[in-house]
């Protein structure tokens, strides 16, 4: 019992670093419409700016992550101004394309800036084991996964007060019902958008930070984009509670999947297990768990 909480704590500090990387996606979704495939290829361009100021022009790490917020804002800007901006109105294939060129725009730009080698990113938390009493009962917990687990919540909740508490969530969430009828009380769609994809960039910043100290600032640093795919399934593409429930969820199966069912079907389960959870999942309830449901009058 001592080592399924073991792993099943794993599993949910590493689902709250999954659902930070799910709510850059939610809240692009949220506001436009637009399902950004490219906020893999952002995660992984914070993460090679952070590193390549860092190494190539020797700047402490806490100033070259002040100067990569700025750039990831401004990217983000940048992207609703260029990229989006032109394309209002279009279809929704047609945006979602766009996302797909920006993604390859963004990982051939950092690698042409930076290079394509493996680098090291060291924040300064050491990813050694924790005691954690409970009962009596001593667990073994990463120290590494508990903090950059509490970072996440911290962001997390940050974003939740901003859009549900403050004059921009209600906009976020009037433009989010409604394009034209936010439009006809004078909230600035287009100012909105900039903010949100703005905000998608900061938060692109923390979890490259993140996901690049634990695994390396690497080209496969885009493929944690496509571990938040399950996540906004199971919660939803427009719910900010939804992605943080569903990244606990993939989190924690995830890992009690590779320890219980990978000895019996073989090595690699991690990879695909949450993508059948996923699949599972929309025969039961496609909106997700706290998406609203689509009802369509004939």
């Amino acid at each position: 019992m001592q080592f399924f909480f073991e792993v099943l704590i794993a599993g949910l500090l590493s689902g709250v670093m999954y659902a930070l990387v799910a709510l850059g996606f939610v809240l692009i979704f949220k506001a436009s419409g637009v399902f950004n495939f490219a906020q893999g290829a952002m995660v992984f361009f914070a993460a090679l700016t952070t590193v390549g100021l860092k190494e190539e022009f020797g700047l402490s790490l806490w100033l070259a992550i002040p100067i990569t917020m700025v750039v990831m804002v401004l990217l983000g800007i940048a992207t609703e101004r260029i990229v989006l901006r032109p394309l209002v109105n279009q279809h929704d294939i047609t945006l979602f394309m766009a996302t797909i060129g920006l993604t390859f725009f963004l990982e051939g730009l950092a690698q042409l800036i930076w290079g394509s080698n493996v680098r090291r990113l060291d924040l300064g938390i050491q990813d050694v084991p924790i005691e954690f009493v409970m009962d009596k009962t001593g667990m073994l917990i990463s120290q590494f996964d508990v903090i950059a687990a509490i970072i996440c919540a911290i962001l997390v909740a940050a974003l939740a007060i901003l859009f549900n508490k403050t004059k921009v969530g209600r906009a976020l969430r009037a433009v989010a019902d409604d394009h034209q009828a936010a439009l006809s009380v004078g909230i600035p769609l287009q100012h909105v958008w900039a903010i949100v994809w703005a905000v998608a960039g900061f938060v692109a910043l923390v979890a490259g930070l993140l996901w690049g100290s634990r695994n390396g600032v690497q080209f496969a640093l885009t493929f944690v984009a496509l571990k938040a795919l399950p996540v906004l399934i199971l919660g939803g593409f427009t719910s900010v509670p939804g992605a943080i429930v569903g990244g606990l969820i993939i989190g924690a199966s995830e890992k009690l999947a590779e320890v219980y069912i990978g000895p019996y079907v073989g090595g690699g389960i991690e990879g695909w297990f949450p993508y059948v959870l996923a699949l599972v999942f929309l025969l039961v309830r496609p909106e997700g768990l706290f998406g609203e449901k689509i009802i369509r009058r004939i």
